[in-house]
């Protein structure tokens, strides 16, 4: 039989590193860590010839990222599979550290796929990573305390006014704030609903229209003029919200999915059984839907969630799509759905019942946040583009900056970076 080993997050010297083992490298830790281990075992049990090993990560998303730099920046073979955050394909294909993968088969292309993730998965034409599961952004609201989620930014301001002014909950919405790759997210949600957009289809910077300055100064409006948000959401990150939401301070919450399943334990949560998923809201003076959104009448959520993709140095590149192909069968995503509740990324499964109780959410309004997420930009430097808006949002947001300003200086030092980068959309 196949053997299937753990190895530490150590310095890859400090790992075997053999031509005849197949590695593995991703999240290990919790119940993700042992379906995976399992699923493996079960690949292992009809792939006889060669031995699997998982090569342990952090899992802090950017840890995990600097130590796949390292790795691939030295063109190491192994890890063979990597997991990757959805966000940093474009940056590992143009690197040349992962392969393409349409030459593997044709199935590669399989519409079964989620639209918005197999296109971040792409650069230059070329499909570089097969989506693993799916994350995207939802606002959570207390059904005990409204009849229907908010359609627009206005509404959910009255109704968290009108909360607040009854008693009913000291803060009206809680979002992700801190100056982090959550925030980025968040102002993608609200200028998703403005009708904006980061970087527009030729790749050109989009944060200074005026749509995004309307969202940024909305944003910022909500936690000063109209407090239905707290400054405290400037310091927090996703665990922060949750907490402030699931004992009952809040009557709205932008979130991920992970934060249903935590939330519907009774002993643990304030609102259990009492609230709701929905997309994210849009401005009611906007004429534009969402970008990916056929809905006027709704707001676009961020994507999430992981790809896997295959070392461009592998010795084993067949053996490596055949792990790739397996774990993202219809069977072992259905697995992941019941064990750790991620939503799989393939549309089939949200079809009949085979989804029933499985996922955090309900099925059906599960793939309907999914159809109309939006991927953030799909571009080789989005981090350093993601760390600029995180700066300057911060800053516009803490009154460092004025809103026009603060996109303003953003978009140009984007470009910048586009240009020195000698990508699209970078002439000043």
């Amino acid at each position: 039989m196949m053997l299937v080993t753990a190895c530490s997050l150590m310095p890859l010297a400090a790992c075997a590193s053999r031509a005849d083992v197949l590695t593995f490298s991703g999240s290990a830790v919790g119940s993700e860590g042992a379906v995976v281990r399992r699923q493996l075992e079960r690949f292992a049990a009809s792939h006889p010839a060669l031995p699997v090993q998982i090569r342990v990560t952090p899992d802090a998303a950017d840890q995990r990222h600097q130590l796949y730099v390292q790795w691939l920046n030295a063109w190491t073979p192994d890890p063979d599979v990597l997991q990757l955050d959805v966000i940093w394909a474009p940056e590992f294909a143009a690197a040349g550290w992962i392969q393409p993968l349409d030459g593997f088969d044709q199935s590669a292309n399989d519409t079964d796929f989620f639209s918005a993730p197999l296109r971040a998965s792409r650069w230059l034409g070329h499909l570089y990573a097969i989506p693993w599961f799916v994350d995207v952004g939802m606002l959570y609201w207390r059904t005990d305390l409204l009849a229907a989620p908010p359609a627009t930014f206005d509404a959910l301001v009255a109704a968290s006014r009108d909360a607040i002014a009854n008693h009913r909950v000291a803060e009206g919405f809680v979002w992700e704030g801190a100056r982090y790759e959550g925030l980025v997210a968040v102002f993608l949600e609200h200028l998703a609903g403005f009708g904006g957009r980061i970087l527009d289809d030729d790749g050109r910077v989009a944060v200074d229209t005026p749509e995004a300055i309307r969202a940024l100064t909305f944003m910022r409006r909500s936690i000063d003029d109209v407090r239905v948000v707290p400054a405290s959401v400037l310091t927090w990150q996703e665990e922060q919200a949750r907490f402030a939401f699931q004992n009952g301070q809040a009557l709205f919450m932008r979130n991920w999915p992970y934060a249903a399943s935590l939330m519907r334990q009774p002993a643990e949560s304030a609102v259990a059984g009492r609230f709701a998923v929905a997309a994210l809201p849009r401005d009611a003076g906007s004429s534009m839907p969402a970008p990916g959104s056929s809905d006027r009448l709704l707001g676009g959520s961020a994507l999430g969630g992981s790809v896997l993709a295959i070392n461009a140095r592998s010795r084993h590149p067949d053996a490596a799509w055949a792990v790739v192909r397996y774990l993202t069968d219809p069977e072992q995503m259905l697995e992941r759905a019941r064990v750790v509740g991620q939503l799989p990324t393939r549309r089939s499964l949200y079809d009949g019942d085979r989804l029933g109780g499985l996922l955090p959410i309900a099925p059906a309004e599960a793939r309907r946040l999914i159809d109309r997420a939006i991927p953030r930009p799909v571009t080789p430097i989005y981090t350093q583009l993601s760390g600029i808006l995180q700066i300057h949002l911060h800053r516009a947001l803490t009154h460092q900056e004025e809103p026009g300003s603060a996109l303003s200086h953003a978009a140009n030092d984007m470009r910048r970076a586009l240009a020195a980068a000698g990508l699209p959309g970078g002439a000043l």
